[in-house]
C-alpha cells in the first residue's frame, strides 16, 4: 500500500513539477503547480526513505534520492522567504535545512569512501551524492547573505533547487521503473 501511495505522490509531483516549469514563472499557474509539485515531492520523498528500505525493496539510490529531494524542496522554497523588507538573515529553519545536508553528505562521503575501499557495490553513488550535497550546501551558507539583498541569487537558488527537485523526481520515477521491471 506505501509503494502505491509512493507512486501516486511521485507522479503528481512529476506532473506539476513538469507544469510549473513549462508555464509563465511568476503567474498563477506557476505558483499553484509548484505548491502542489512541494507538497507532493516531500511527501514522496519521506515516504521513499521508508520504501527504499523495505526488506525485497531495498534500493540505495531511491534512498539517496529521498534525501536529496527533500533538501532540493525545502531549500529552493526556503530561498523565496529572503526578503529584503521583512527576512534579511537567514533563520533557524535555514540553517538546519543546509546544515543537516551538509552533515549528511559528510557522512555519505566517508561511508562511500569506506564502501569503495571495502569493494561495496554502488559505494561510488555515496561519494557522488555526498560531494554534490557539500558543494550545494556550502553554496547556500555563502548565498545566504546574498538572497535577501538580491533578487537575482533569490531566483537562481530557488530555480537551481526546484529544477534539481525535478530531475530527482524523474530520476527516482525511472528508478523505480526499471526496478518494478525487473
Amino acid at each position: 500500500m506505501l509503494i502505491y501511495i509512493h507512486a501516486f505522490f511521485g507522479g503528481v509531483g512529476l506532473l506539476t513539477g513538469i507544469t510549473s516549469v513549462t508555464v509563465k514563472k511568476g503567474g498563477l499557474i506557476h505558483k499553484r503547480s509548484g505548491k502542489v509539485f512541494s507538497y507532493a515531492m516531500v511527501i514522496s520523498a519521506l515516504i521513499s526513505l521508508f520504501v527504499s528500505r523495505m526488506p525485497n525493496h531495498e534500493n540505495l539510490f531511491l534512498f539517496l534520492i529521498g534525501i536529496f529531494t527533500l533538501y532540493m524542496v525545502l531549500a529552493g522554497n526556503r530561498a523565496l522567504t529572503f526578503n529584503s523588507k521583512t527576512k534579511l538573515k537567514p533563520d533557524t529553519i535555514d540553517y538546519l535545512i543546509s546544515g543537516t545536508m551538509f552533515l549528511v553528505s559528510v557522512v555519505m562521503v566517508i561511508a562511500g569512501t569506506y564502501g569503495v575501499f571495502q569493494k561495496v557495490h554502488n559505494s561510488v553513488l555515496y561519494i557522488f551524492f555526498g560531494v554534490f550535497g557539500i558543494l550545494l550546501t556550502v553554496k547556500d551558507f555563502l548565498n545566504f547573505v546574498k538572497l535577501a539583498e538580491n533578487r537575482e541569487a533569490k531566483l537562481k537558488s530557488h530555480l537551481g533547487r526546484m529544477v534539481g527537485a525535478l530531475i530527482a523526481s524523474i530520476t527516482a520515477f525511472m528508478v523505480a521503473g526499471l526496478m518494478s521491471v525487473r
